[in-house]
């Protein structure tokens, strides 16, 4: 295949071993500059231009983007999404992990396990939010931090109330997360690639140092991961789009807590540890996966009139509930049943002898007319709008 990797940092290690990994399989590779790409809108399809001049052909694109360009760079990646080239790692599964609030909101939609934590911006509300998440110590975040940068351990109420007031008077926006002591300044990083953890590293803290980056002097381990943490870390990923993610996580006492979601992990530190080819498994991986670019199925099937997508949940209809998907009427009411989400497991295009079950999501692509009727009724609320008083100005 002809692969580009997309980083300003050519001599960085992470890009120097993807791009030995690509030759090394015999691949064409080129390591191109996000920032010298341009955006190409003016033709009858969609395109790129590089250094001035149109870009040649690529089977699939590698995007290392820096947290500093992530708009910037999610809008090349997804230029070249629309232009049918593959991406492990897709524009909006980046801008999701970098933006924190952001992915927490959306691993929490899904029942992802992670510290207790909460976001508020006035004042008066500051206290109320660290007790929320178990009071002080507390650990404050910038929402766009990266490598430990904006991280920071308050131990007391006091500090804490300075610490967020002091952020916010800069424009800062900052998440409240609680504190785990028994995860003892170290963490879990997984490296996912695909739906499998290729590869796993404790890290440990320096000294008095809370953060367990290694950027920050953290040592590192190579450690052997249970089946819980290797099925959190994957679902994470795939959670947030991402087929190339390093996942973090807190060994708690309840069992894995998901702290971040990075869609450009640092391949140093756990190819030193583990001493594995991860560079050589995400480019097979990228190999394997070259014929399938990543498609917005949303957009696609809604260009249809009168059909689309949406998302059934089974209320305990006794029609529906105990029977099969082919005995429910879906089909014959032009309704196709995608995925079945049942808790955390998710079934893929589901047979017809499937049973449905109370609470179960079914993703459907179908007539929206019939599947609006199967959507419960929503209570209507009344009407605030109040009647204008007498005397609606009153005398000076």
């Amino acid at each position: 295949m002809k692969l580009a990797i997309l980083s300003r940092a050519p001599r960085a290690y992470s890009t120097q071993r993807l791009r030995t990994a690509a030759l090394e399989r015999g691949h064409q590779v080129k390591v191109l500059n996000t920032l010298r790409f341009g955006i190409d809108l003016s033709g009858d399809a969609p395109d790129l231009q590089f250094r001035g001049r149109p870009l040649s052909h690529y089977d699939a694109v590698l995007p290392r983007i820096g947290n500093s360009i992530t708009y910037y760079g999610t809008a090349v990646v997804r230029q070249f999404e629309q232009m049918d080239v593959y991406t492990p790692n897709t524009a909006n599964g980046i801008a999701n992990s970098r933006d924190k609030l952001r992915a927490t909101q959306i691993l929490s939609r899904h029942g992802v396990a992670m510290p207790p934590t909460t976001f508020v911006r006035d004042r008066g509300d500051v206290i109320p939010a660290i007790e929320s998440v178990g009071g002080a110590p507390v650990v404050i975040k910038l929402l766009e931090g990266t490598q430990g940068i904006g991280v920071i351990l308050a131990p007391s109420m006091k500090v804490a109330e300075a610490i967020i007031e002091t952020l916010q008077s800069t424009k800062q926006n900052v998440l409240i997360q609680s504190y785990i002591k028994e995860s003892r300044g170290r963490d879990i990083r997984a490296l996912v690639v695909g739906d499998r953890v290729v590869a796993a590293m404790r890290r440990s803290a320096k000294g008095d140092e809370f953060r367990s980056n290694v950027h920050r002097g953290g040592s590192v381990e190579a450690v052997e991961l249970s089946e819980e943490f290797q099925a959190t870390a994957v679902r994470s990923a795939q959670i947030m789009g991402l087929k190339v993610a390093g996942v973090d996580m807190l060994e708690s006492e309840t069992g894995p807590l998901v702290m971040e979601v990075n869609s450009s992990p640092g391949l140093e530190g756990i190819e030193s540890a583990t001493k594995l080819d991860v560079a050589g498994a995400i480019i097979d991986y990228v190999d394997n996966q070259v014929a399938f670019p990543q498609i917005d199925v949303r957009e696609r099937l809604a260009v249809s009139t009168g059909y689309g997508v949406a998302e059934l949940v089974v209320h305990g209809d006794p029609s529906i509930v105990g029977k099969t998907l082919g005995d429910s009427g879906l089909r014959e009411r032009d309704i196709t049943v995608l995925t079945l989400h049942r808790g955390t497991r998710v079934i893929p295009n589901p047979g017809a002898r499937h049973v449905l079950e109370a609470d179960d999501r079914l993703l459907c692509w179908g007539k929206l007319e019939e599947m609006r009727g199967m959507i419960p009724a929503r209570p209507k609320r009344r009407s605030r709008v109040k009647k204008l008083p007498k005397n609606p100005i009153l005398e000076p």
